[in-house]
């Protein structure tokens, strides 16, 4: 079997459309296409299904898609392995990670990653979105979720704990929430998606309760959440790690703390797609913040 062919077959699906596959490979789309018609006529096998605007691969395309993936990173692996041989450590490494926990807690790490490795260049995005890394926009992302996708490596990077939370002086003068529903009325500051109905899972034993509600200041920007929390703009229901620093100075008081509570999830995960060649770079840097979290107290211990 042709490997080249092979490899064209991969790049044609990750790119999901023959026009995008030609752009990557500086082809032309025609010549993209015959390539991929003289596989299929070697192989008398249909590999992908094409339409005005994607390729989808057939069962038998998927699997020598899988394959191709395989060879390709261990011939990308071997290549790197021969040009950096007696080389310090060099790359770029795409993240994208969330706003709060990249900017409170993966700030150190990421300064201590570039200080360790400085001709790694470090590419990091402070957002959400999953589906980046289907899109090869980054190599790694970090996210908070209750169970990660499938189709993607899910690397353990600890439990996230939510807390219901409001500043001391906002608590002095109204309270503090006593109970689930009284988070129906408050004044909440939190995270949302948008156009989705906002719900608290809350968990106390083996019980478990959901509660619908309808925040005062919703952003995506943990920060900004944090000094909205502070301002005692009312009740906070963010990540621990958000105002872990203002409870202990008494800043921030929490309430309902028996209670496990979780609006996006109660993991955060460090996530990447199988069989993508990793460099040597983005290898170590993967290792370098999973054992960073695991010194932390958040991680699981590192494995290969």
């Amino acid at each position: 079997m042709d490997v080249n062919a092979l490899t064209l077959l991969v790049e044609i699906i990750d790119a999901g459309n023959l026009s995008e596959a030609a752009r990557r490979l500086k082809m032309t789309r025609a010549n993209v296409s015959y390539h991929l018609n003289q596989f299929e006529k070697s192989l008398g096998l249909q590999l992908v299904r094409r339409t005005t605007r994607r390729v989808e691969p057939t069962e038998i395309g998927l699997k020598l898609y899988e394959h191709g993936r395989a060879i390709r990173s261990s011939l990308l692996a071997a290549q790197e392995s021969v040009s950096t041989l007696g080389e310090s450590l060099r790359g770029r490494v795409r993240l994208s990670v969330p706003s709060g926990y990249g900017q409170l807690v993966m700030s150190a790490w990421l300064i201590a990653f570039k200080r360790n490795y400085p001709g790694i260049v470090l590419d990091v995005m402070f957002e959400n979105r999953v589906e980046d890394l289907l899109r090869d926009e980054v190599d790694i992302a970090v996210r908070v979720m209750s169970e990660p996708p499938q189709n993607l490596v899910a690397r353990d990077m600890g439990p996230v704990r939510w807390v219901a939370c409001a500043s001391s002086a906002y608590a002095a003068r109204y309270g503090m929430p006593a109970d689930l529903h009284a988070l129906r009325t408050a004044p909440l500051i939190t995270s949302a998606v948008v156009g989705r109905q906002l719900r608290l899972a809350a968990y106390l034993r083996d019980e478990r309760h959901e509660v619908l509600l309808e925040p005062g200041v919703i952003s995506e920007n943990f920060l900004f959440l944090r000094e909205a929390i502070l301002a005692g703009l009312g009740v906070g229901l963010v990540p621990d790690y958000v105002v872990h620093d203002d409870i202990r100075r008494g800043d921030v008081v929490t309430a309902l703390d028996p209670w496990r509570l979780s609006i996006f999830g109660t993991n955060m995960y460090m996530l990447y797609m199988p069989n993508r060649h990793h460099t040597r770079a983005t290898a170590q840097f993967i290792e370098f913040m999973l054992d960073e979290a695991r010194k932390a107290g958040r991680g699981l211990p590192s494995r290969a």
